[in-house]
């Protein structure tokens, strides 16, 4: 018995995974070009949520045919490069932390198995706390109705801003002299 040994040699494109990291609120563009020498070589393309598949886009939110997007599955995303000359980046708008997850960017090219796939690991950060501003926090003791006292205010204090990491998480004993902000910090 003589034993036959086939070995198949794929030449295909290769997908690439690239990382993408944005923030919460913010909008967050992902790149995606092609060469777009002439006229004719401007061609359609699709944006998917998962790894780019053998065919087309898994569950596609954007497509292209080149020259405008003829479908859209939400207007959170958009493409605000120049379609003609190739920039089909995707524009995500406002994200939110459920936009995390796989993007598949596909260039659908003339001939068996010349798409362009670029897989993309989008990762959305919850906002920093950033440090802000100093605040002043006031309060204002009043006299009981009928009263002929005027108002009077408690001393006016300004607390300086602090990143999260440097705010104090636990206070070791009472302040007599200060102005309890607990309640207000963020």
């Amino acid at each position: 018995c003589a034993q036959l040994l086939f070995v198949f040699l794929s030449t295909g494109h290769t997908v690439s995974e690239l990382v993408v990291i944005g923030e919460v609120g913010r909008d967050v563009t992902v790149p995606c070009h092609y060469n777009v020498q002439h006229r004719n070589g401007i061609t359609s393309m699709c944006w998917g949520r998962d790894r780019c598949p053998n065919s087309k886009c898994s569950r596609p939110i954007i497509w292209t045919d080149g020259w405008k997007v003829t479908e859209q599955h939400s207007s959170r995303y958009q493409l605000r490069g120049d379609l003609q000359k190739g920039d089909v980046s995707l524009t995500i708008v406002s994200t939110r932390e459920a936009d995390s997850g796989i993007y598949c960017c596909r260039v659908e090219l003339p001939g068996w198995f010349n798409d362009q796939l670029i897989n993309y690991k989008v990762v959305i950060n919850k906002a920093r706390i950033s440090t802000a501003s100093p605040h002043t926090y006031t309060s204002e003791q009043t006299s009981a109705p009928g009263s002929t006292s005027e108002s009077s205010f408690t001393p006016t204090r300004t607390w300086p801003s602090v990143s999260a990491s440097e705010a104090p998480q636990t206070a070791s004993a009472p302040c007599s002299d200060c102005l309890d902000v607990t309640a207000n910090r963020q």
